[in-house]
C-alpha cells in the first residue's frame, strides 16, 4: 500500500476516532486534517485541543506511533508484527499506563491492528493470547462498539466436580474396612478362641467399647467437615459493586477512598490498597467485585464495610479490581457452579476464613476469575481481569 492511498487514509481516520473516543472529543473536528497529516501530527493536534501537554513517556508513545506507522496490511506480512507485540504484553496490562489505565499509545495501536485480528481463526487467536486479552480489555475498557466490530473470544467452559468430593470418603471408608478385615483374618487362631472363652464381664465391656466407638469415630468426621466449610467460597458473601466516588485517604498515601453502590439503600465506604496502581476517577463508575460479609473496621481512622476482590501478577507490580461484565447489577452476588451454601453473616477474623480461602482463588490462563478453576459467574457472565493466571486478594 502506497502512503497517502485509501487504506492508509482509512486507517488515519480509525485512529483519529479512537484518539477523540478516548480524550472525549468530536472526530469531526480534525476530519480536514485526516488526508495531509501522519500519525505523528494528528496525534499532537488532538492532544493540543484537548488542552494536554505532551506526556512524560513521549518517548514510548512515540515509539508506538512507529509501530502503528509501519505496522503492514497484508495478513501475512503483519503475524510478525503482532507476535511481537504479544511478547511486549506478556508482563503488561496496558502499554502505557499507570496500571490498567489505557492511554493514547493503546488507542492508537488498537486501530491499527484491529482489521488484521478481526480476521483470524481460533487457532490464530490461541497463538496470540496476550493480544487478544489486551484487545478485548480495551475494546471493553474504551467502549469502541460504534466504531469498531467487537472481537469475539472463545471462553473456557467449566465442568462441576460435584461427584468427586462426595465418593472420596467412601473410597476411604472401604479402604479402612479392608485393613480392618485383613488384620482380623492374619490373627493367630490361638487368639480367636481366647476371645471366645471370654467372660461374661469383658463381653460387655467389649460390647460397651462398640458401642462407644461411633461416637469417637464421628468427632474426626465432624472436624473434617468443619475444615471443608471453611475452605469452601461460599462462605464468602462476593457481590458486584458499582463505585460511585473515590478519593485519596487524607492520611495514606497508598489507600484510596471508595463508596460503593451493592443495591443497598446505602452507599457502601471502603478503604483499598489501589492508590499505587490507579487514580481515583479510573475508579468512578466502575464495577467490582466486593466481600460483603467482612468485619467493618477502621484503617487510618476511616471506616471500611467491605473488601474489593484484586488481581495481581506475580511480582505484585500490577494490581486492578477484578471487572464483572457489563450488565452485571449492582449487589447481586457472584456464584459458583456446583458450589451451594449459605455465606457467614461476617466472617470470624480469628478463624482466618478468608486466609484460607484466596489461595485458591486466581485467574486462568484468559483472564477469567476462578475459585479452583470454577469461574465466578453473574447473571451477564464471569467476572474477569486483564491479567492472567493473577492471584486474587
Amino acid at each position: 500500500m502506497a502512503p497517502g492511498g485509501n487504506g492508509d487514509l482509512q486507517r488515519k481516520q480509525a485512529i483519529v476516532s479512537s484518539l477523540c473516543k478516548h480524550i472525549s472529543l468530536d472526530p469531526k473536528a480534525f476530519s480536514s486534517q485526516v488526508p495531509g497529516n501522519d500519525i505523528k501530527t494528528l496525534y499532537t493536534s488532538i492532544l493540543k485541543s484537548a488542552g494536554k501537554e505532551s506526556p512524560q513517556n513521549n518517548d514510548a508513545v512515540m515509539k508506538w506511533i512507529a509501530f502503528a506507522e509501519s505496522f503492514p496490511n497484508d495478513s501475512k506480512a503483519c503475524s510478525g508484527r503482532l507476535n511481537e507485540l504479544n511478547g511486549d504484553l506478556a508482563q503488561k496490562s496496558v502499554l502505557l499506563g499507570d496500571g490498567f489505565t489505557p492511554s493514547e499509545a493503546d488507542a492508537i495501536v488498537f486501530s491499527v491492528v484491529h482489521s488484521s485480528v478481526i480476521g483470524l481463526s481460533n487457532t490464530e487467536k490461541e497463538k496470540l493470547p496476550h493480544v487478544m486479552r489486551w484487545m478485548d480489555y480495551i475494546q471493553n475498557r474504551e467502549d469502541l462498539g460504534a466504531l469498531f466490530e467487537k472481537i469475539l473470544l472463545e471462553k473456557p467452559v467449566f465442568e462441576p466436580q460435584i461427584a468427586k468430593p462426595a465418593a472420596k470418603p467412601e473410597v476411604q471408608a472401604n479402604a479402612k474396612g479392608t485393613i480392618q478385615n485383613t488384620q482380623t483374618a492374619d490373627k493367630p487362631e490361638a487368639e480367636k478362641n481366647t476371645k471366645k472363652n471370654d467372660s461374661g464381664d469383658n463381653k460387655k465391656k467389649a460390647k460397651g467399647d462398640k458401642e462407644a466407638a461411633p461416637e469417637k469415630k464421628k468427632e474426626p468426621e465432624k472436624e473434617a467437615a468443619e475444615k471443608d466449610k471453611e475452605l469452601s467460597v461460599s462462605l464468602l458473601n462476593l457481590q458486584v459493586g458499582l463505585i460511585r466516588k473515590a478519593w485519596k485517604h487524607p492520611s495514606a498515601d497508598s489507600l484510596l477512598v471508595e463508596e460503593i453502590d451493592v443495591g443497598e439503600a446505602k452507599l457502601r465506604q471502603v478503604v483499598s490498597g489501589l492508590a499505587k496502581f490507579c487514580k481515583p476517577e479510573d475508579l468512578t463508575n466502575r464495577r467490582v467485585v466486593l466481600i460483603t460479609n467482612v468485619k467493618p473496621g477502621k484503617l487510618r481512622d476511616v471506616m471500611s464495610e467491605g473488601l474489593v476482590l484484586c488481581a495481581s501478577n506475580e511480582d505484585h507490580s500490577i494490581v486492578e479490581p477484578l471487572m464483572p461484565p457489563e450488565g452485571a447489577k449492582p449487589g447481586e452476588r457472584v456464584s459458583f457452579s456446583g458450589i451451594d451454601g449459605k455465606p457467614e453473616d461476617v466472617l470470624n477474623p480469628k478463624k482466618k476464613q478468608l486466609e484460607k480461602i484466596t489461595p485458591n482463588l486466581f485467574t486462568d490462563e484468559k483472564g477469567v476469575a476462578t475459585f479452583k478453576g470454577i469461574p465466578f459467574m453473574t447473571s451477564a457472565g464471569p467476572c474477569t481481569s486483564s491479567i492472567p493466571k493473577a492471584s486474587i486478594k
